[in-house]
């Protein structure tokens, strides 16, 4: 960080433009950075009679709310689900993002699961949401590994809710076993891994194994120390092993990394829209 922010810029064009490979390892500081914010004026805007209710801070810390109720439960989530993916379009700085990948063999590894990679562009075959997608509901135990795509139902929840509840004939239930269902998110021992998850694993495996002995760039977009053990312990030590690897991390809080790696890496805390576009103007990528 103590070289000046344009050599930085270029640093990062040349890692791009020698690398063979590129990873993306993106968490919820890219989100935050394009725009889905999950406090703030955005929270308030939306979500006013639950605050009002329940005394809720910000989408994060709610997602933890402990209702007394399904119909409470499903009240609140089909408006963050719908929110957070069925209302917001593609943001831009994804859509920048992509343009400079998208000419590369390139795979993403992400944590976030508002669906953005996607509306962007990303192929499936090179995408991996391992922590899940608010576009499907599963079996609150996972007593089958089966998800439920929840658009249809999500909108009648949200067009039925009255006091922050939805009719009690709008509650999903399990079709195996009668159970309650829950969002297909990693947030205890019972999340689902479809088949389809197990692909996308396998294809991430598969693509970081086609890395070794090669150039390769990984970029890390906005991760912290929330799941280290997904993307920014293993981008360090894939980058401490492949001599030929370059590692750029994003991040506004958290910077520092393996010592080890310090001469193949570049670093940026400033603002990451701004980052990105100056890399794909470099880059010469046609905005």
């Amino acid at each position: 960080m103590n070289e000046g922010y344009s050599t930085r810029i270029e640093k990062a064009r040349r890692a791009i433009q020698g690398s063979e490979k590129l990873v993306v390892g993106a968490g919820a500081g890219l989100s935050a950075a394009a725009g889905i914010e999950y406090s703030g004026k955005r929270f308030s805007d939306n979500f006013k009679p639950f605050i009002e209710k329940y005394g809720m801070q910000d989408l994060y810390s709610s997602s933890f709310y402990p209702f007394g109720t399904q119909e409470e439960k499903w009240a609140y989530w089909a408006r963050h689900i719908s929110l957070n993916l069925y209302e917001t379009p593609v943001m831009d700085l994804y859509i920048s993002l992509m343009k400079i990948i998208s000419s590369k063999d390139y795979f993403i590894i992400t944590t976030n699961v508002e669906g953005q990679f996607r509306k962007a562009g990303a192929e499936e075959a090179r995408l991996f949401e391992v922590q899940g997608n608010y576009g499907y509901f599963q079996c609150e135990k996972g007593c089958h590994n089966k998800l439920y795509y929840n658009e249809e139902i999500v909108g009648r929840m949200i067009s039925e809710t009255s006091d922050c509840r939805i009719p009690s004939s709008l509650v999903p239930r399990c079709q195996v076993c009668g159970g309650n269902m829950e969002v297909n998110l990693r947030k205890d021992s019972f999340f689902v891994q479809d088949s389809n998850w197990h692909t996308k694993e396998d294809n991430y495996r598969k693509f970081i194994s086609a890395t070794q002995g090669k150039p390769t760039l990984f970029l890390e977009l906005g991760v912290g120390y929330n799941t280290p053990g997904i993307i920014r312990y293993p981008f360090e030590a894939m980058v401490h092993k492949n001599p030929d690897a370059n590692l750029i991390r994003l991040n506004r809080d958290h910077l520092n990394g393996m010592a080890e790696n310090i001469e193949a890496t570049v670093s940026f805390s400033e603002d990451m829209k701004t980052v990105i576009n100056d890399i794909g103007s470099f880059y010469k990528i046609n905005y």
